[in-house]
């Protein structure tokens, strides 16, 4: 009988495990949000990077592991959206309040905008499309307000981006998810490599890299604003 349980027990393991690898996303926005208020926004943003990290392959972990089958009992969706709404909204609303890139109750009024409008994007059934795009923009705002830390524009143009962000959550435009979706996804895939590389180093260097670093920032954040316009493009295929 025994013997006979084990092959389920070891993939009961290995579900619970992956939801458990989500979950540590939680801890890890309790440390990017301390840092925050502690304006050690270096630190933030590397907290911010593991968890982008760890919400890049928990996904491709549970589809291996079988987690609706040997974990149901948790709702991996909803887990994931959780640790998300912590991690590229709360966190990165709150380390631009605590920053000097824009006046406090400009960065206040606008979190709040910015928090309501993430809220409801979540809960937006219609998020992805049927090739796995997300529709509208993705609330990446751990990535938005990285991007301000880094390149720091004059305060309005910072929070014309924000509200122009906030809006573009629900237009019928598409953004790509950079490993799920399947046209120039090996392309795709080293642009995000050197996305992470580029920040690291920026965050290593106290969110004030060398020119060239905020060039290539804006290199490949450029590839990804474009690639929508190549969706259904011949060329781009594979």
């Amino acid at each position: 009988m025994s013997i006979e349980k084990r092959p389920v027990d070891v993939a009961k393991a290995a579900g619970f495990s992956v939801h458990l690898f989500t979950a540590s996303g939680g801890a890890v926005a309790v440390l990017a949000l301390y840092a925050a208020i502690e304006r050690h926004f270096a630190i933030c943003f590397a907290w911010l990077g593991l968890a982008l990290f760890i919400d890049g392959i928990d996904g491709t972990l549970a589809r291996a592991a079988k987690v609706q089958i040997t974990a149901a009992s948790i709702d991996g969706t909803v887990l994931d959206l959780v640790i998300d709404f912590l991690t590229y909204v709360l966190v990165p609303v709150i380390a631009l309040w605590r920053s000097d890139l824009m006046p406090n109750e400009a960065s206040f009024w606008i979190g709040l905008i910015v928090t309501i409008a993430s809220a409801l994007y979540f809960a937006d059934t219609r998020m992805k499309t049927d090739d796995l795009w997300f529709r509208g923009f993705p609330a990446t705002w751990n990535l938005v307000v990285f991007y301000l830390f880094v390149l720091r524009p004059p305060w309005i143009l910072s929070a014309i981006i924000l509200l122009g962000a906030a809006c573009l959550m629900f237009t019928p435009i598409v953004f790509i998810h950079p490993l799920r979706v399947v046209r120039l996804r090996g392309l795709t895939i080293a642009m995000t490599v050197a996305w992470f590389a580029l920040a690291a180093i920026a965050i290593i260097q106290n969110l004030a890299p060398p020119a060239w670093v905020g060039w290539g920032l804006i290199v490949t954040a450029a590839y990804f604003l474009c690639l929508p316009f190549l969706r259904h493009s011949p060329l781009a295929k594979g």
